[in-house]
């Protein structure tokens, strides 16, 4: 799955079982015209968390554009007061940033190994 949304606040690293862990939200707003022709808007929050490098963090501040590539899921407890939440959660494997941050950088995970594109007019520069 792919999503081009905006970052809501600069991303966190923590540590996570000795590893690291890059966690971020992204927002998605949306809007639609109900059957009586009332504007309605749709603003939908995503955690997404990015464990192939935390080099990316620096880069991805609030308000910069990404389109983030993996799979989506939810997370349901069940809190100390009784009541029961649940958050999407997006496990990000891909990152691209479109604006803000360093733009045009794609940070991903190709067989095991991290690596770091950078879009030059349209042409994929590797970094070696």
């Amino acid at each position: 799955m792919e999503i081009t949304a905006r970052l809501t606040a600069n991303a966190e690293v923590k540590k996570v079982k000795g590893k690291e862990v890059v966690n971020f939200t992204v927002v998605i707003n949306d809007s639609y015209k109900t059957k009586d022709g009332k504007k309605k808007e749709l603003t939908t929050y995503i955690n997404c968390s990015f464990w192939q490098s935390s080099k990316i963090a620096q880069y991805l501040t609030k308000s910069t554009v990404v389109t983030v590539t993996g799979r989506i899921d939810i997370n349901s407890y069940k809190s100390k007061d009784g009541e029961f939440h649940a958050k999407l959660i997006f496990h990000t494997n891909r990152i691209k940033i479109i604006s803000g941050g360093l733009e045009g950088t794609t940070i991903a995970n190709r067989a095991g190994n991290t690596k770091v594109v950078v879009y030059k007019d349209g042409i994929e520069d590797l970094p070696f």
